[in-house]
């Protein structure tokens, strides 16, 4: 049965070139309450025990969270606005091809559950960058931490501008009065509470983070006719997408570049990552960490089904309901807000309720960066040199490294106003800087030949190509003047200024002549940054270090490495490992076999 839609936020004949949008006092009240309620959980947390805390309650939790609230603060620390505005935005223009990136997350995870994490959590770590000093040395450890706080602190600046910029475009609320707002309250809760207030706060706001998109496909779903009609009308213009087999990396969204180049994304979010695995280590077992990363991957599952159910819906209002020259006109980022003022208006709170999802990812996850940034910087460059620091002096600065920390994200919001579409940045940076990070993380953890050397080498080739490609693409699409459209735009007009400048190959080119040379290079696939810089890193660094004389007169601490060849050939039978010799690899995981299980009952 078919519901009919409502009546168009604006009729023909009327002024379509100016639509505003404001919010009602219940949505003022809705938006309030969620920064009231997050700060409470952290001030809570804060002042449970005041006195008593120690650095490990502060950073670590005091390694006593259980399985739940660890999984729902891993989901929600990358769940930001970036993805909750930019994701519909991509399945409205561009089609659902972008929800085969879900097939990555099963190795993304199941990767990180089964490999990085029981290294990690059995040399009892702080900072996922002790392990580089574990396995090569102090040096290393310095330029992993460096790169780490370059890659979070840009990308906090996405995160934070996004969802006050989209405030202000529907509701004309003040955008640096907002990005003040959020910085604030959550660098006070980040800073007073320390990593237990983060992850409760984090459970918090992934409930409305849930709740407020719901709602949102819920209500349209049914003012335009139902999920059956939903499907029928996005079939008929061509934004079910079928699976895009092309092989080639230059192609913006393939199956191959969603499946496997983003498995190295995920992995360089989930697997290596200070602020999940942080979440990791804080959790009371081994077996719960495993467990909270095996949670997460439903649940990330749920999000982008909602996301792009979303971006179908909003697709099949806009077929009925055409938008205004003002709409049309807007950043594409903008689209999901404008949307949810059209679809809720008239229902007093719900805006406000989307409004506060949209905060709840930005305040996820700049509170997960702050304490991880602080985390990194105490761990990592100050208690190496100054050991003699007491607990009550290290609390102190752990707190102003968190606040000087949500200071420095504020300023980096206003260099975040002159990037291009929200999504594409957010993904771009983290491709390029986290690339390299998880290249240098495999390097020592699968090649027991490489050595402190090829290590640092490795990361700033890694580096160079990331920036080189990633800065390339920019020039190249500023030069061109615009960028091209995709074959399955939407109709209506999209200004060249909207796509002039992005931080990849935002759309694919659909002119006849494809790029040569250098240009074909810098048109590489946003997804297959991270695949491409991680691989750079590990043959420059496998190559320098086999010519600088490998691991000989260095010694290597053998649980900071993975048995890869041990474990893929205890897989064969029996005569086949015999055969190659390999019998005593299989007795020795064996050994370890038994030695993970004793871990795993403890």
């Amino acid at each position: 049965m078919s519901v009919g839609v409502d009546t168009c936020p604006w009729l023909p004949g009327t002024d379509t070139d100016t639509v505003t949008s404001t919010f009602s006092l219940v949505d003022y009240v809705v938006f309030v309450l969620l920064l009231v309620f997050s700060l409470a959980i952290g001030l809570y947390h804060a002042l449970r025990g005041w006195g008593q805390h120690t650095v490990g309650q502060l950073l670590m939790a005091d390694r006593k969270m259980s399985c739940l609230p660890v999984a729902l603060s891993l989901l929600a620390t990358f769940q930001s606005a970036v993805a909750i505005l930019g994701v519909p935005s991509e399945i409205y223009r561009f089609g659902t091809q972008y929800w085969f990136l879900g097939c990555s997350y099963f190795l993304g995870l199941l990767i990180p559950a089964h490999v990085f994490i029981p290294v990690f959590y059995r040399l009892h770590l702080t900072s996922a960058y002790e392990y580089l000093e574990l396995r090569f040395n102090k040096a290393v450890r310095v330029c992993g931490t460096v790169t780490f706080i370059f890659q979070m602190v840009i990308y906090m600046g996405v995160v934070l501008y996004a969802p006050s910029l989209a405030l202000n475009a529907v509701t004309g609320f003040d955008l640096w009065l907002s990005v003040l707002t959020i910085g604030i309250v959550c660098t006070v809760y980040t800073a007073l509470g320390g990593l237990k207030a983060v992850i409760w706060t984090d459970v918090f706001q992934t409930l409305v983070m849930f709740l407020g998109q719901l709602v949102v496909i819920i209500v349209g779903s049914r003012k335009v006719g139902g999920m059956v009609h939903v499907w029928e009308v996005a079939s008929k213009h061509g934004r079910i997408s079928g699976i895009e087999l092309d092989p080639d990396p230059f192609v913006r969204h393939t199956f191959w570049t969603l499946a496997f180049g983003g498995v190295f994304m995920m992995l360089s979010l989930y697997g290596v990552n200070q602020a999940q695995v942080q979440r990791y280590l804080s959790s009371r077992t081994e077996k719960a960490a495993v467990l909270s990363c095996y949670a997460v991957f439903p649940c990330q599952q749920v999000v982008l089904c909602m996301s792009c159910l979303i971006g179908l819906v909003m697709f099949v209002y806009y077929q009925k309901c055409p938008m205004s020259t003002q709409q049309a006109q807007a950043a594409p980022d903008q689209f999901v807000l404008y949307f949810v003022m059209d679809l809720l208006k008239g229902l007093p709170g719900l805006p406000g309720l989307f409004v506060a999802c949209l905060f709840s990812g930005s305040l996820s996850t700049i509170s997960s960066a702050f304490n991880s940034l602080a985390t990194v910087t105490m761990e990592d460059l100050i208690r190496p040199w100054f050991p003699q620091f007491s607990e009550v002096q290290a609390i102190m600065l752990s707190r102003i490294l968190a606040f000087g920390y949500g200071l420095l994200c504020l300023g980096m919001a206003y260099i975040s106003s002159q990037m291009g579409p929200v999504l594409q940045a957010a993904l771009s940076i983290f491709g390029m800087v986290g690339g390299p990070l998880l290249g240098l993380f495999c390097l020592g953890m699968f090649f027991p030949c490489a050595n402190p050397p090829g290590a640092i080498v490795g990361l700033l080739a890694g580096l160079i190509m990331a920036f080189w490609i990633g800065i390339g693409s920019i020039v190249t699409n500023m030069a061109s003047g615009m960028a091209p459209s995709p074959s399955n735009t939407s109709s209506f007009f999209l200004p060249s200024n909207l796509t002039t400048v992005t931080m990849t190959t935002l759309m694919p080119s659909t002119t006849l002549s494809k790029p040569t040379g250098l240009k074909r290079l810098y048109s590489l696939s946003y997804l297959w940054y991270s695949a491409h810089n991680s691989t750079t890193v590990i043959v420059v660094g496998l190559i320098v270090s086999l010519l600088t004389g490998g691991m000989r007169g260095r010694t290597l601490n053998p649980r900071t490495i993975y048995p890869v060849l041990p474990r893929l050939l205890a897989l064969l039978p029996l005569s086949c490992q015999k055969r190659f010799h390999c019998i005593s690899y299989s007795q020795d995981l064996a050994a370890r076999v038994a030695h993970r299980k004793a871990a795993w009952d403890l």
